[in-house]
């Protein structure tokens, strides 16, 4: 006998064996009741969490020798012939593959006619949303008003690809992703009857990668059943699917909380090291610090960070070690990272730079741990403290206006990953003179609101310390709306301007 694969072997038969989705069982179960079914229904939601076998469950509730009923029998000749795929009064057709309009045509032609065994013929039209504009044109006569005995049922992952016309003629029912528990439970299931020896950890880190689609976890299961020899451990887990291991998330967000930047760069490193795809590393890590916000608010609510409850509790512990603050400063800089890769064209480097940034020590960023020791004079009356160590930058300023300016983009770049909206005001701005250690920006008269928001102290603190890091200078700032400096759309106004004069031998008349 052929094997058959788990996703199919363990496809729900009946509406009690469907996972996730009670919101949609519970209603079709009271339409089946009510005998109050709509004519066409709209199965939306991810791929692989129970559309096209809800359809087929509700073909066999509906053509069941005992139906229209909410427990068909499974065993009488309508059923089996569902099941198995070749009920003639059940028509699955791939929208993917059948998109023209002479595709449609042919249902037409073939809905009028009566079902051969059971009470109803269904179309179960899968990925509807590939069909092409003609075909959809040609359906929606025959969706409007189908024989009394014809019933349809279209399946998407994109409700947003079809068109209102289509949409107003079906029920619409959503599809929720599959949790992670829910996925770990039904895998319990199924290596228990299938006598499969597997580590506790496996089944949650195939849960988690399966991103909500209890199919695609099945087959992940599947594909380690044939992988491995006796006992499926994390390793083999780890090995097939690239996975990054939630210690390595809780280990590098401690060096952050350590301030520990050398090894945060040698945990990195050695996941790279290992192979690990830095984007599949860098989403679970914006997810770790989304898991410790919820944690910190909700004192680490399982259902709403949907992970076991043993690792909910080590990250409702290390919560405690964050303010708020931080973890909202941290969720930003790691989301910022995806952009400035977007612009440099890779991940390592602005996945490096961030990773650095966060786990500095804020109270010293110069690097080294500046030591004190006593030093006893001859005179015994007093001693003095002598600091060794890296001094902080001079009050002795050593930059130019040009220096600023130069790094003025790259100022605002940084800002935008701790403050997007310092950033953005500040961006509207430019630096317009340097006296002693006073920067002054200046913007247009129009953008006086953005000069009172950047003078709030806290604002304020946020660009002198960028500012500081960036030029190594401990520079003050001050902000003014410039009469004496053009603004960029005045400058660009004026270079057209004499563009102009120049072209045509022109000259001002007279100017305001």
């Amino acid at each position: 006998m052929s094997y058959t694969v788990f996703a199919l072997k363990w496809r729900p038969k009946n509406f009690d064996e469907i996972i996730g989705q009670s919101h949609i069982v519970t209603t079709l179960k009271s339409a089946l009741q009510k005998n109050r079914l709509a004519h066409a229904y709209l199965f939306a939601g991810p791929r692989g969490v129970g559309k096209t076998s809800t359809a087929r469950i509700l073909a066999k509730a509906l053509n069941c020798k005992e139906g229209p009923t909410v427990n068909p029998c499974g065993k009488c000749n309508c059923c089996l012939e569902i099941s198995e795929g070749r009920s003639l009064d059940v028509m699955e057709i791939d929208g993917a593959s059948n998109t023209g309009v002479e595709d449609v045509r042919s249902l037409r032609e073939n809905v009028k006619f009566a079902p051969t065994m059971g009470k109803f013929k269904i179309y179960i039209i899968d990925e509807v949303h590939m069909l092409s504009t003609p075909a959809f044109n040609a359906l929606l006569k025959t969706l409007e008003e189908p024989p009394e005995f014809v019933k349809f049922v279209f399946a998407t992952t994109h409700p947003d690809k079809i068109p209102s016309t289509v949409l107003s003629r079906c029920q619409r029912m959503d599809f929720r992703r599959i949790s992670v528990m829910e996925i770990i439970a039904q895998l319990e299931k199924i290596v228990k009857s299938e006598h499969i020896n597997v580590d506790k950890e496996v089944l949650f880190a195939i849960a988690k990668s399966s991103d909500g689609a209890l199919r695609d976890a099945e087959s992940i299961l599947d594909q380690l059943v044939s992988f491995s020899k006796e006992k499926i451990s994390l390793k083999d887990v780890i090995s097939v699917l690239g996975l990054v291991e939630q210690e390595a998330l809780f280990a590098i967000t401690d060096k952050i909380i350590q301030k520990d930047p050398k090894g945060t760069l040698e945990l990195l490193n050695r996941l790279i090291d290992d192979g690990k795809d830095m984007n599949v590393f860098l989403n679970n890590l914006i997810e770790h610090f989304r898991n410790l916000m919820i944690a910190k608010v909700t004192k680490g609510d399982a259902k709403l960070i949907d992970l076991p409850q043993d690792i909910c509790e080590e990250i409702l512990k290390q919560s405690r070690s964050l303010s708020l603050e931080e973890i909202f400063t941290a969720f930003n800089i790691l989301a910022n990272t995806l952009e400035m890769a977007k612009r440099l064209d890779s991940l390592r480097i602005p996945l490096e730079v961030n990773l650095i940034r966060l786990a500095q020590d804020k109270k010293n960023p110069y690097g080294d741990e500046i030591k004190t020791t006593t030093l006893k004079e001859k005179s015994p009356v007093q001693e003095k403290e002598v600091k060794i160590g890296p001094e902080p930058p001079s009050q002795v300023i050593n930059i130019s206006l040009d220096n600023v300016k130069a790094a003025w983009q790259s100022i605002i770049s940084s800002l935008s990953g701790i403050k997007m909206s310092v950033a953005t005001y500040l961006n509207e701005g430019e630096p317009f003179k340097l006296q002693g250690n006073l920067l002054t920006i200046s913007f247009p008269k129009s953008h006086s609101l953005h000069k009172e928001a950047l003078e709030r102290r806290e604002n304020r603190e946020i660009i002198e310390k960028s500012l500081a890091e960036a030029l190594s200078a401990n520079l003050r700032i001050s902000f003014i709306l410039s009469t004496e400096s053009k603004s960029k759309e005045d400058e660009a106004g004026s270079h057209f301007i004499r563009s102009v004069l120049d072209a045509f031998g022109g000259r001002v008349v007279k100017e305001d």
